[in-house]
C-alpha cells in the first residue's frame, strides 16, 4: 500500500535544495558578520514552556500546536516557534552569566493550521534573538540586517514598525480596546469578538474586510505609550533613518505572542501575489524572567524560508544546484576499476565527479552524465589506463581534448573555479 506523507509536511528534493542551501547560506554570511552564533534546540519541548511563554490564550497554544503524552506521561509539544525554546537553553545552560549573546537558529517548526501557498504545518525558520542588550540601537542593527540580507539574496521587501508598549502603559490601553471592541462586537468576525476577551491585541491584526472599517476607528496604542517607549521608539526610527532603511510606521501591527514589548517589525512582500509577512521580530524584554531566569531584555525574529524560497522562485531566480565537474565513463572492465580510483584521487584533490557504478553502454553513461549536469566527461578503459592518457569532452559544445590522466585535477581546478 502506497503510504504519503503527511499533509502540511512537504518534502524538499533535490531539485528545490539548492535554493534553501542558498538563503542559508547568505544568512549564516550576514549573522556572523553580525556576531551572532549558532545555537541548535530540540524540536520537542515541554508543553508548559510554551503555555507560559508563549501564552495559553493565543491561538498557537490555544488551536495549533501538536501537544502529546510520551511514555512517561510528561505533556510535550512541537515547537511551534523558536524562541521559547532558544529562551529556554539560554536560561538552563546559564548563559546569562557571560554577558550580552547573538544566537541564530535555522530548523523546522510546526503549527496545525491550514495549509497553504508559503504556510504549512512543518515549516521551516531562520531566527536570532539577541539578550541582555536593552538599547534601542540592537533593535536598529537587528532590522537593519534583515536588510542587508534581504539586499544580497535581491528580495524586496517592505519594512513596517511599530511600537506594542510595556507593562507600564499596555495594560490600561489594553482594558480601554477591549471596552471598545465590545461595545462595537455586532460589526465583527466571531474570531475578533473571541480575541476581544483573551487576546484583544490580536484584533488590530484581522484581515477580515468586514472588520476593517471597525477596526480603522479603534483607539490606538502610540497616542498612549509612556515616556520610557516613546523615547525607545522615537531612538529606533533615528536610527533606522541614519542607516538609510526604509520603514513605515503601522500603528495596528502588533505580534501574536504575549511576550513582546516596545518594538515590533514585519517585513512584507507581494511578490507571492498578495502582502505577506516574510519575517516577524520584536522585543521580549520580560520573556527570559517569565520562564525563570533573572532578569534580561532579548529581542528577535523570524523568517519564514518557504515564502523566502517562493520568492526567489517567482523572481526566476536560478537555483544553484551541487553538480559534478567531470563524469567518469567506463569502457570495458579495466575501465569499471580505474573510473573508481581516478573518482577517489580528484575528490581528496576537491573535484566534484560522479560516475555510473553499473557501467554498460557507453551511450547510457553520457546520458546519465547529461542528467547529472556535469561540465565534462572523460572515458576510460583499458587503452587509456596503459597510455596515461585520455579525452575530455566538453557537454556543452561536445568538443574533446587530450589530457594526461596524472594531470587531470589540475586540468579540472581553473575550470571548477571558472
Amino acid at each position: 500500500m502506497k503510504i504519503n506523507g503527511v499533509k502540511g509536511m512537504n518534502d524538499i528534493l533535490p531539485a528545490q535544495v539548492g535554493r534553501w542551501q542558498e538563503i542559508e547560506r547568505v544568512a549564516r554570511d550576514v549573522f556572523a558578520l553580525h556576531g551572532y552564533r549558532e545555537v541548535r534546540t530540540p524540536v520537542v519541548e515541554p508543553y508548559a514552556l510554551y503555555a507560559r511563554g508563549v501564552g495559553e490564550a493565543t491561538d498557537i497554544v490555544n488551536k495549533e500546536m501538536y501537544v502529546f503524552e510520551d511514555k512517561g506521561e510528561e505533556k510535550l509539544a512541537l515547537r511551534p516557534e523558536g524562541t521559547a525554546g532558544t529562551v529556554r537553553a539560554f536560561i538552563e545552560h546559564g548563559a546569562y552569566v557571560e554577558g550580552p549573546q547573538k544566537w541564530f537558529y535555522v530548523g523546522p517548526m510546526f503549527r496545525r493550521e491550514r495549509p497553504q501557498k508559503g504556510r504549512y504545518r512543518q515549516f521551516h525558520q531562520l531566527g536570532v534573538e539577541a539578550f541582555g542588550i536593552a538599547e534601542p540601537a540592537i533593535d536598529v542593527e537587528q532590522i537593519a540586517m534583515v536588510a542587508e540580507l534581504f539586499r544580497r539574496l535581491s528580495v524586496t521587501a517592505s519594512l513596517q514598525v511599530n511600537s506594542v508598549g510595556d507593562a507600564a502603559c499596555r495594560p490600561a490601553y489594553l482594558e480601554e480596546l477591549r471596552a471598545w471592541l465590545r461595545a462595537h462586537g455586532g460589526a465583527l468576525c466571531s474570531d475578533c469578538r473571541e480575541r476581544t476577551e483573551r487576546n484583544p491585541l490580536r484584533v488590530l491584526d484581522c484581515k477580515v474586510p468586514t472588520c476593517q472599517p471597525v477596526l480603522a476607528e479603534a483607539p490606538g496604542l502610540l497616542e498612549r505609550l509612556c515616556d520610557g517607549c516613546r523615547t525607545h521608539f522615537d531612538a529606533v526610527r533615528q536610527g533606522l533613518e541614519d542607516l538609510g532603511v526604509p520603514y513605515r510606521v503601522n500603528p495596528r501591527l502588533v505580534r501574536g505572542l504575549d511576550y513582546y514589548v516596545r518594538t515590533a517589525y514585519e517585513f512584507t512582500s507581494d511578490a507571492l501575489g498578495s502582502q505577506s509577512a516574510v519575517v516577524g521580530g520584536g522585543r521580549y524584554d520580560g520573556l527570559v524572567e517569565t520562564l525563570g531566569g533573572p532578569p534580561t531584555p532579548g529581542i528577535g525574529f523570524g523568517m519564514g524560508e518557504e515564502r523566502l524560497a517562493l520568492i526567489l522562485e517567482a523572481a526566476g531566480r536560478p537555483v544553484a544546484e551541487n553538480r559534478p565537474e567531470v563524469f567518469l565513463i567506463s569502457a570495458d572492465d579495466v575501465g569499471r576499476r580505474e573510473v573508481l580510483r581516478r573518482a577517489a584521487a580528484l575528490r581528496r584533490a576537491g573535484i566534484a565527479c560522479d560516475l555510473d557504478a553499473r557501467g554498460g553502454k557507453l551511450a547510457r553513461q553520457f546520458k546519465q552524465a547529461e542528467r547529472v549536469g556535469a561540465r565534462f566527461a572523460i572515458v576510460l578503459g583499458a587503452a587509456e589506463a596503459a597510455s596515461g592518457q585520455a579525452k575530455l569532452k566538453d557537454m556543452a559544445t561536445r568538443e574533446e581534448t587530450p589530457v594526461v590522466l596524472a594531470d587531470l585535477a589540475g586540468r579540472l581546478r581553473p575550470a571548477a573555479g571558472a
